[in-house]
C-alpha cells in the first residue's frame, strides 16, 4: 500500500474519520498540520491542479460561508496567495504520495488514486466534516 503524507487541521473529526479509512485500508500516514506547515503558493497549486478555483475552498469556513470570501470570483494567484495567508481557507485534506498531490477526500477519486477498502467508508460521506453543519 502507500505512504500518505496527510496535511489536517488538527482536531477535525472529518480529517480523523478520512484517517481512519486510509488506515484500515492499509495506508501508512505521515500526518502534518495543515494550518503550521510553511506554504508557498507554488507547492499549494501543485495539489490542485486543473479543477476550479472554487474546488480548492474550504466551503466550511466561516468567512466562505458568510459569502465575504466568494471562491468563484477569484482568481487563481490570488486564491493562493489567500491561502497561503490564511490556510484555513484550503480544502482538506492535502494529500501526497510520491509525487503525486491531491486535495480533498473524493472518495471515488482517493480509491482511483491509491485504492481504498470500501467497506471501511460507512454511510457518512468522509469529505463532509460532521462537526459542521451547512446552512
Amino acid at each position: 500500500m502507500a505512504q500518505v503524507i496527510f496535511w489536517e487541521k488538527p482536531g477535525c473529526k472529518g480529517n480523523s474519520r478520512q484517517k481512519e479509512i486510509l488506515l484500515a485500508s492499509g495506508h501508512e500516514l505521515i500526518v502534518r498540520d495543515l494550518l503550521s506547515e510553511p506554504w508557498t503558493t507554488a507547492e499549494l497549486a501543485l495539489f490542485f491542479g486543473e479543477r476550479p478555483v472554487a474546488e480548492w475552498f474550504n466551503i466550511t469556513n466561516p468567512q466562505v460561508k458568510a459569502g465575504e470570501i466568494v471562491p468563484e470570483e477569484i482568481a487563481p494567484e490570488q486564491a493562493l496567495e489567500m491561502m497561503v495567508a490564511e490556510p484555513l481557507l484550503i480544502g482538506r485534506p492535502l494529500m501526497q504520495v510520491g509525487n503525486q498531490r491531491l486535495a480533498g477526500f473524493e472518495v471515488a477519486e482517493v480509491h482511483n488514486w491509491i485504492g481504498l477498502k470500501l467497506d471501511s467508508v460507512g454511510e457518512r460521506d468522509p469529505k463532509n466534516c460532521p462537526c459542521v453543519t451547512s446552512g
